[in-house]
């Protein structure tokens, strides 16, 4: 949560400069970690039911009471508990968006994004320095189980909330058509598009353990019989060939160019000809786009992407390229309501 500022000291901050910003970084980036740590205790879900003496508190997220009386305090600082004589509660900031159950809970996205900066960051300035990448991220993402499960929660909340949207904007395929979700293990956007077009049948292509999360909502959904999961990498695994519509959901910005020219070319080779390829990104460069915490969102998240990947966020007019040079036509965008940071590309597989 920012850090408490008081109107005057932000101006002094942010406007005339009367004061380092680079402060209230400092602030911010210790409140994160903070709740992140808040978070991987349990402190927050053992508060879920009311306020607790620290004592009662410790033992129940077994912890060191004299320790976790300084956490709780600096939480209280930065605004995700609330401390009186009876002890320690969640904020209403809190209850709303941290506890597992929430309805919109935020905890997924906190600790994802917490693994990524406490264990991948520490070596940004390398990666800087020699121009390379760490290029491990999923090998290492399938390697924690409980990464992997918040990452696939994120996607696909985030699918839930863009689907009725995606599915609106992209032409109908034919009645019994075939559709290819390649990396959309979490079957979100497989689940919404077989609802919508009843005799529709979809290929989950996606890593064994990512395809394990989107399992069980594809049982819950009834699609069993009509949506199938490939478990494999993207890049070596056969993608087969004609299908209706291909959608790369979220993949494009962790690769490299010339890998994303290869893999355009190999989507391209299963997608029969005026098929439709569809591509969700948070697009680099959009002039529509106002300063604000999307932008601020992408052009970091295209660091991490470079950092941990080697890909970034890239701009309609280098996927315009790219895909025109894979052998797709008719390249539109599409900005989303939904989100101001992911825009929808489309394009047509030529004759």
């Amino acid at each position: 949560m920012p850090v408490p500022v008081q109107p005057e000291e932000l101006r002094q901050f942010t406007v005339t400069d009367q004061a380092p910003a680079a402060h209230l970084d400092l602030l911010n980036a210790l409140g994160f970690r903070s709740a992140v740590a808040g978070l991987r205790l349990g402190v927050f879900e053992a508060l879920a039911a009311g306020p607790l003496p620290v004592a009662d508190l410790a033992r129940r997220t077994g912890t060191d009471a004299y320790a976790l009386r300084l956490l709780a305090d600096a939480l209280v600082g930065f605004g995700y508990l609330t401390g009186s004589a009876t002890g320690y509660a969640n904020s209403a900031n809190t209850t709303r968006w941290l506890l597992r159950d929430a309805p919109e809970s935020f905890a997924p996205v906190l600790a994802f994004w917490g693994a990524v900066v406490t264990e991948r960051w520490t070596d940004l300035e390398e990666s800087m320095r020699s121009g390379l990448p760490r290029r491990d991220f999923y090998p290492w993402l399938e390697q924690r189980p409980e990464t992997l499960a918040d990452f696939q929660t994120m996607l696909r909340r985030l699918a839930a909330w863009l689907a009725p949207e995606i599915v609106e904007l992209i032409p109908a395929p034919p009645p019994a058509g075939r559709l290819l979700d390649i990396g959309g293990g979490h079957a979100g956007y497989s689940i919404a598009f077989c609802r919508r077009y009843p005799k529709l049948r979809a290929t989950v292509l996606d890593l064994p353990g990512a395809l394990a999360q989107g399992a069980p909502a594809i049982t819950a959904a009834g699609l069993t019989e009509r949506i199938t999961a490939l478990p494999g990498d993207l890049s070596t695994v056969d993608l087969g060939a004609d299908h209706d519509l291909a959608l790369l959901f979220n993949i494009v910005h962790g690769y490299p160019d010339t890998e994303v020219g290869a893999l355009l070319k190999r989507v391209a080779a299963a997608v029969r000809p005026g098929g439709r390829v569809a591509l969700l990104e948070p697009l680099a460069e959009v002039p529509q786009r106002p300063a604000g915490t999307a932008d601020s969102f992408v052009r970091a998240f295209s660091l991490n992407l470079f950092h941990t990947q080697g890909g970034r966020a890239y701009s309609f007019t280098e996927l315009s390229e790219l895909l025109t040079a894979a052998g797709f036509t008719q390249v539109t965008q599409h900005l989303l309501r939904g989100s101001e940071a992911d825009h929808l590309v489309l394009a047509v597989r030529a004759d």
